[in-house]
């Protein structure tokens, strides 16, 4: 049995209607069995139609096969990537990329030395982030930074390690982290979030640019995504979308992956009458965030469209990848995003 789901039948005030999803196939005696055992004990049961359930992983350690899935290897860089020419830095995405291949879910995440040019990079994300989020960033965000500061070694001179974040989010919520080597699928890193856990890159941009990255790196990841996990209800909601990808069709995983574009990527509340950034993609780029959050327009004339968060609306909002984005949706309070979402998105 792949799903089973219990609603109040309809003209019947005290029976229920049981949907349920099985693998097998009509005709099988197994199947044959379980008809006529449920025949027996049913009112009335009705076999709907034959469905496709795409693989998913039904325990945490078959994570392990979710991330053998990756759709760019973290090692394939395109010519006008910054990095391209730089053998020592191609060197190290290729070290980044083996360590994340090698891990096995449920070990210690290896410590990693980095070096002092990936260490200024950081540094000079880090300074620059620090004043944009006292301004910008949600209440929950600016709470979360100096006990990640305290608890994890958040610094503008040190990289943190990824076992000691993922610990301290386990203590705090429940999710930890797993290195991998690149680009996951939407199901694959949806997939993840059902068990509480947060795929996360290891290698970090390119030192000639700090300030700009043609991917997610480790400051996006940890700068953005990290610390909105220690949040309980933010947690919460990453975790139900994870839940609703299980076995979901193509099509509700697009919708699924869209609303979690617009929300734990690009999502914005509103506290004290100002927006304030919740999104990682927000989180990690001043840019951005200045241009989403800021009422004086100091990044440009430009004002983007904000519309109320509506799931519903959101999973089929068209977005840009490589550009600001036109559109944003402004949640009341992160407790409310999750009370409705996932039932719009997919049943």
């Amino acid at each position: 049995m792949t799903r089973i789901e219990s609603r109040p039948a309809k003209g019947h005030n005290m029976n229920y209607s049981f949907f349920i999803d099985f693998e097998g196939k009509s005709g099988q005696h197994k199947v044959n069995d379980l008809m006529a055992d449920l025949e027996k004990n049913c009112l009335d049961v009705m076999v709907l139609n034959d469905k496709k359930v795409p693989w998913f992983p039904r325990k945490i350690n078959e994570l392990d096969r979710s991330v053998a899935n990756i759709l760019d290897a973290g090692t394939d860089l395109e010519s006008d990537h910054p990095g391209f020419s730089d053998q020592e830095y191609r060197r190290r995405r290729n070290m980044f990329a083996e360590i994340a291949q090698n891990y096995r879910q449920g070990d210690p995440i290896p410590r990693l030395d980095y070096t002092q040019d990936e260490i200024k990079t950081w540094g000079v994300i880090y300074k620059r982030m620090k004043e944009m989020w006292k301004q910008h960033a949600c209440d929950e965000f600016n709470y979360i930074i100096p006990l990640l500061e305290s608890n994890c070694g958040y610094a503008e001179d040190n990289i943190p390690q990824q076992e000691d974040i993922s610990n301290f989010l386990k203590e705090c919520t429940g999710f930890t982290l797993r290195p991998v080597g690149g680009l996951l699928s939407s199901r694959d890193f949806l997939n993840g979030l059902a068990f509480r856990v947060f795929f996360s890159t290891q290698y970090i941009r390119h030192h000639s640019m700090p300030l700009y990255t043609p991917e997610p790196d480790i400051c996006h990841e940890l700068m953005g995504h990290a610390p909105m996990f220690a949040d309980p209800d933010f947690a919460d909601f990453s975790h139900e979308v994870g839940l609703a990808s299980l076995g979901a069709s193509d099509e509700e995983i697009e919708r699924l992956a869209t609303c979690y574009w617009f929300s734990v990527e690009f999502g914005i509340t509103k506290q004290r009458g100002e927006y304030k950034a919740y999104g990682a993609g927000l989180l990690s780029s001043f840019g951005e965030m200045e241009y989403a959050c800021a009422a004086n327009r100091p990044a440009g004339s430009d004002m983007p469209e904000y519309r109320p968060w509506d799931p519903s609306s959101a999973c089929k909002q068209k977005y840009p990848i490589t550009t600001y984005q036109p559109v944003y949706y402004v949640a009341d309070s992160l407790v409310r995003i999750c009370r409705f979402t996932v039932d719009l998105l997919v049943y």
